[in-house]
């Protein structure tokens, strides 16, 4: 987990491009972590962007 958001963006879209999946950048009290898209929906976390290697970026809110 990061606490500077623009490195975790940068990593965030680093690892999509990686593993050519979507993967959502949230953040948890005062940190940024990443999951892949298709396991944020059962986390408690707030999402703030989503990361599509086929598509690019974009805010969740």
């Amino acid at each position: 987990m990061s606490h500077d958001l623009s490195l975790a963006q940068k990593h965030a879209w680093n690892l999509a491009r990686i593993l050519m999946t979507p993967v959502v950048l949230f953040q948890s009290d005062d940190e940024y972590g990443v999951l892949p898209a298709d396991e944020f929906e059962d986390a408690d976390v707030i999402g703030l962007y989503l990361y599509d290697p086929y598509s690019g970026g974009e805010a969740l809110h």
